[in-house]
Formats: structure tokens, C-alpha cells, sequence
């Protein structure tokens, strides 16, 4: 059977990804956006990205912007090949390969 990886495969943490690699490479979104877009908490979305980046798949950026506090997070290029691979998986699991 198709090996999953347990890390992305929770269902936040996957779209996450799914959202960070249908960026160019490089590019990052904004913490609001990804909060947003996933209609999570701040630390719902904190504590998935804590273990998106330990596990080396994501890049967190800090930075202030007019002296406020703003996040950007994108996928590093071991995250796009390991979201590449769980969703091949995930393939091989539905055509019951």
C-alpha cells in the first residue's frame, strides 16, 4: 500500500500545503490570508505551522510592517516534493493500487 505521510496528511496541515505549493516557488502568503482562507484560529493555524517548519516542509518569515508584527509562510522545495508524494499516494490508494 501507498506510504502516507503522516505529517501532512492531518487535514489542516494539507491544505495548508495544498495551498503553499500552488504557489511559484518563492513567492509566500501572508499569515491573515492562510488564516482566512482555511477559516481557522490564529492558534489553530500556529501550531500546524510549527509542525509544517520543524519538519523542514515550510519557511516562516517575520518580519514588521509600520511597526506591526507580520508573518509570511511558503512551501520549501522538500515541502513541494513531499506534498508531491503523499498526493501520489493518496492516488495509488484510490485507484486501489
Amino acid at each position: 500500500m501507498a506510504e502516507l505521510n503522516e505529517t501532512i496528511h492531518q487535514p489542516v496541515r494539507l491544505r495548508v500545503m495544498a495551498a503553499l505549493v500552488t504557489l511559484e516557488a518563492g513567492n509566500e502568503v501572508d499569515f491573515t490570508y492562510l488564516r482566512d482562507l482555511l477559516q481557522v484560529t490564529d492558534g489553530n493555524l500556529g501550531a500546524h505551522l510549527r509542525k509544517l517548519e520543524e519538519a523542514g516542509y515550510i519557511a516562516v518569515n517575520k518580519t514588521f510592517v509600520e511597526r506591526k508584527p507580520h508573518t509570511y509562510v511558503s512551501a520549501t522545495e522538500t515541502g513541494r516534493r513531499v506534498f508531491r508524494e503523499h498526493v501520489s499516494a493518496l492516488e495509488k490508494i484510490l485507484k486501489g493500487k
